[in-house]
């Protein structure tokens, strides 16, 4: 019996097929682009970088989105409703979302069908267009939702569902019925929506989870508008267009337009910068020192020579670049003579200057918080502009003239901490600057050893109370990331009514308030707001940009 069975399910697997295989690619749109850091997996419970969530996107979704405005929207989820404590999300989804046809579907199928007795009438039961895939089902959100919460699994994503109602072995994902999936928080937590946008949030089916097993990091299903067809690791990884994707245009036309995504990992970025400006990849995010001044001017304007060849396409990214202090309750400064210490180390530093030749122009000038530009709650007038003056005067006002600061960096910002450092010494200061490699840097600010060091925040989620929370009391280092260890009763007591404010516009004005006190007292020196920089091939159309730099091609065409 056990041979008649798997001989079944092979006689199936070889004649279904799953239209995956090479073919001629001559004729078809193909997106190019090169990932010079690799990629290891594709289970979109590891996705924790950009390599990794980009490719990742392009096969799998999750109940909401962000537009490339930053308004969140409906994606397998239609709608959604929240209780008016904030603590249950109700979310209705859509029917007619599938999964990719894909072998473990017609497998599992077949060995259903070998099982039943054979006299047996029962047809089956339909679970979408063919048997090669389904339709997905609330079922399968708790499903993914629990992969990501199960600790043998180490998911660096756990942490997304932290506020959901749980105890040590069920976290309160529920499927109410077939389209209507419900979570319940311990607390309220007015981000949350957002959270579930990112990609380790994506639903994947079980069948595919467990007929590959651990196969399943290079060899994924999920619904995206690609579909995984190829990768041959460290060389090439292809996508190909998902023929029933559930999205469409508002002709009507389905999603997407191009009929390939093709991703080469060339490791020398100065490799890759050549066979990009021959034309071998579509698109480059960002901007290597080795050849920024080849592609960019001091303004940061797109060089003339390129202009028929690359579009330049610029846009707000929310990752603050900063210094920051460490605060010693036992300074022997004493608290107001250090935090003019702090302030007048912020006044002194000309960002404008720092960004038009040590950056080509990329980047805003941080004179404001902690929030960057293009979220809710940044204001341009709460931090420090360059007053070189008043910043002399901070430093003989409080008989600082002569103390030494010690600032920490890594090889990659050495160029911006010799700048800060001739700025600081130029106000009556010594500034002694140690470059050390990352991974040191990382555990020496986790224990309180560095005075001055260089940090840097990329929005996990694009909510101003991702990056306020670096500062509240709760969260010293190190077990928290509050590496400065400023602690402000009332800082802390305006983040607790943020979290309970569930209107956007309100909750706004609680940062704005926050980041206000805090950079009065000074404990980082905000430095830019970096800016996602894109550098496209001519041929492609309508590629959009976002403040996350997500790589979204739903709607990506491609010319001649």
């Amino acid at each position: 019996m056990r041979r008649v069975l798997l001989g079944l399910v092979l006689l199936l697997v070889l004649t279904a097929g799953c239209g995956r295989r090479q073919g001629d690619d001559e004729n078809l749109a193909i997106f190019k682009y090169n990932e010079s850091a690799g990629i290891l997996t594709l289970d979109p419970i590891y996705a924790k970088d950009l390599p990794h969530i980009w490719a990742c996107n392009q096969v799998f979704n999750s109940l909401v989105a962000f537009d490339d405005k930053m308004n969140l929207v409906p994606m397998v989820a239609k709608s959604w409703d929240i209780s008016e404590d904030g603590l249950r999300y109700t979310f209705h989804l859509r029917d007619d979302v599938q999964f990719h046809e894909d072998t473990c579907f017609y497998v599992q199928s077949a060995f259903r069908q070998a099982q039943r007795p054979s006299q047996a009438k029962v047809p089956e039961p339909v679970e979408g267009p063919t048997n090669k895939s389904r339709f997905v089902t609330a079922q399968d959100f708790v499903y993914s939702f629990n992969r990501v919460v199960d600790k043998s699994l180490n998911s660096p994503g756990l942490w997304i569902f932290s506020s959901v109602k749980h105890d040590e072995d069920h976290y309160a994902f529920t499927a109410l019925d077939d389209t209507t999936f419900q979570i319940e928080l311990s607390k309220p937590f007015p981000p949350f929506l957002g959270i579930l946008s990112m990609t380790y949030a994506s639903v994947v089916p079980h069948e595919a989870v467990e007929y590959y097993g651990d196969n399943f990091r290079s060899h994924p299903v999920g619904t995206g508008p690609f579909h995984f067809q190829y990768w041959k690791e460290g060389v090439k990884l292809v996508f190909r267009k998902n023929p029933n994707y559930f999205e469409r245009d508002a002709a009507g036309e389905r999603l997407p337009y191009i009929d390939a995504v093709s991703i080469s990992f060339l490791i020398d970025k100065q490799v890759a910068f050549l066979e990009f400006i021959k034309g071998k990849f579509d698109f480059m995010s960002g901007i290597d020192a080795r050849y920024k001044d080849e592609l960019l001017t001091y303004d940061g304007n797109l060089r003339k020579k390129y202009e028929d060849k690359i579009e330049l396409i610029t846009e707000p990214y929310l990752n603050t670049e900063y210094f920051s202090f460490f605060i010693d309750p036992n300074d022997p400064l004493g608290p107001d003579r250090a935090r003019a210490l702090r302030q007048a180390v912020n006044l002194c530093i000309d960002r404008e200057k720092m960004l038009r030749y040590l950056r080509n122009g990329i980047g805003e000038p941080g004179t404001g918080g902690m929030i960057p530009v293009g979220l809710p709650g940044h204001s341009s007038t709460i931090g420090y502009s360059y007053d070189l003056k008043r910043a002399q005067r901070l430093v003989a006002d409080n008989h600082l003239q002569g103390h030494l600061l010690q600032l920490t960096t890594v090889a990659d910002y050495a160029d911006i901490g010799k700048f800060v450092q001739s700025q600081v010494e130029q106000i009556g200061l010594q500034c002694k600057m140690e470059v050390i490699p990352p991974a040191t840097l990382r555990s020496m600010r986790s224990n309180g050893s560095l005075q001055f060091f260089r940090s840097s925040w990329v929005a996990d989620y694009p909510d101003a109370e991702n990056y306020l929370s670096l500062f509240i009391t709760s969260n010293f280092a190190p077990s928290g990331p509050n590496y400065t260890h400023y602690s402000n009763q009332k800082y802390d007591k305006l983040y607790d009514k943020a979290l309970l404010c569930n209107d956007l516009q309100e909750r706004a004005k609680y940062y704005t308030e926050m980041d206000s006190l805090m950079m009065q007292d000074a404990p980082v020196v905000v430095l830019f707001y970096d800016e996602v920089l894109r550098f496209v091939n001519k041929r492609v159309k309508d590629m959009g940009s976002n403040p996350t730099n997500l790589l979204d091609l739903r709607r990506v065409k491609m010319g001649e």
